[in-house]
């Protein structure tokens, strides 16, 4: 494991346990991935971690911003994410890509605060 994700998990507050670390490198080798996925490799190296404590230490990072979840509508299923830094997602068939655009990144926070000014207009008329 690099050393940055040890100390992103430190500076969080969150101790670092021997699961924690090995769902950490699992999700540095798969990027995008499904929890079965994660499950799968983390168990294959360790038999000992239960597949609750690993929902634990996955739903711990999501709260913490070391790990997201998104939905990729062809699959129909949520993955986790270890890009945590402001990107998008392009999906085709059951691939998922980040995309790094701050341009295109403004121009939806634009999109967003807009619609949300016009339907607090909307519901005090």
């Amino acid at each position: 494991m690099n050393s940055g994700g040890l100390k992103r998990i430190r500076e969080v507050g969150l101790k670092l346990t021997p699961h924690r670390r090995e769902v950490y490198e699992a999700m540095q080798e798969l990027r995008h991935t499904t929890v079965e996925d994660i499950i799968e490799r983390v168990q294959s190296r360790n038999k000992e971690v239960t597949v609750s404590t690993i929902y634990r230490i996955l739903d711990s990072f999501c709260s913490v911003n070391i790990l997201s979840s998104i939905y990729h509508p062809d699959a129909g299923k949520c993955y986790y994410d270890i890009t945590v830094a402001e990107h998008h997602h392009l999906f085709g068939g059951p691939a998922i890509e980040d995309y790094t655009d701050p341009e295109f990144s403004h121009l939806i926070s634009n999109v967003s605060i807009s619609r949300k000014q016009r339907l607090a207009r909307y519901r005090y008329r």
